[in-house]
Parts: structure tokens; C-alpha cells; sequence
């Protein structure tokens, strides 16, 4: 979800935000795994198409071209840092910029359509803060 909705987002932005290439990874993913149908409902009602979305894991090839990394929990960030730790500084966390505090997003993995909602909407509402993250930092990404 976090992938289509940052990406949503950029397409309504100027050169070079709108050619930025998103894409996620999962520490746990199978790969090929299509969206969770929640997933797919939970976007669907916000008019984002998430049917042709197929799952990947992270990878020393996908670390190295990302200039950009976005966890959503702790756990996954820790996961990362320990898999990659050369690739630390280009980690964060998704809510980081907009909710220093707070910044994790949790998992709805196997949860309900209202808890997949729920964490649609908390993407949305941390995403102009990474926005404006990238507009401030152009020049690194």
C-alpha cells in the first residue's frame, strides 16, 4: 500500500519528484505473492488499483540502487539495518519525517479490512511530510 500511495502522490508533482521510482520490498515477502485482498479493497476505496501489485523481499542489488529506504516498524528497520548495515543512512522510518515520536506504522499483515484502512490512512497523512523530505533533499535522492 505504502508503495502505490507514495507513488500516487508524486505523480501529482513537478519534475523530478513525478519520475521518482518507488518501489517496495518486504523482509518477509515471498516473491510473487500477489497484495492481500484487504489490501487491494483498502486501496480500491480510495480509487488506487492495487490488483497487478506482486511481492518482492529485499536485496543487496534493490539496497544498492535505493537512494531512499522506507520502514514502516521498528522491526523492520532493525531487520534491514542488520541485513544491509551499509545501507544504514539511507534508512528511515515511513512516519519519521511527519511524527518524530511516533513514526511507525504498524503492520496490518493478516488483519482486518478496517485495520488495513486504518493504515492506509496513517501512509497518507505521513506521505506530503516525505514529500517535502524529498523537495528539501533533490539533490541526494
Amino acid at each position: 500500500m505504502a508503495e502505490r500511495l507514495l507513488k500516487h502522490a508524486l505523480n501529482g508533482e513537478d519534475e523530478p519528484l513525478n519520475s521518482i521510482e518507488v518501489l517496495s520490498a518486504g523482509v518477509s515477502a515471498f516473491a510473487g505473492d500477489p497484495a492481500s485482498d484487504n489490501s487491494v479493497r483498502a486501496l480500491a476505496k480510495v480509487g488506487i488499483d492495487l490488483n497487478d501489485h506482486r511481492s518482492r523481499k529485499i536485496s543487496p542489488q534493490l539496497m544498492e540502487k535505493s537512494d531512499l529506504i522506507l520502514a514502516m516498524t521498528e522491526g523492520h528497520l532493525s531487520i534491514m539495518q542488520q541485513l544491509y548495515p551499509e545501507f544504514s543512512g539511507r534508512m528511515k522510518l515511513f512516519g519519521s519525517f511527519h511524527q518524530p515520536q511516533s513514526p511507525e506504522v504498524p503492520d496490518p499483515f493478516g488483519g482486518s479490512l478496517s485495520l488495513y484502512s486504518e493504515t492506509r490512512d496513517n501512509l497518507a497523512e505521513f506521505i506530503p511530510a516525505i514529500i517535502q523530505y524529498l523537495k528539501d533533499n533533490n539533490n541526494e535522492t
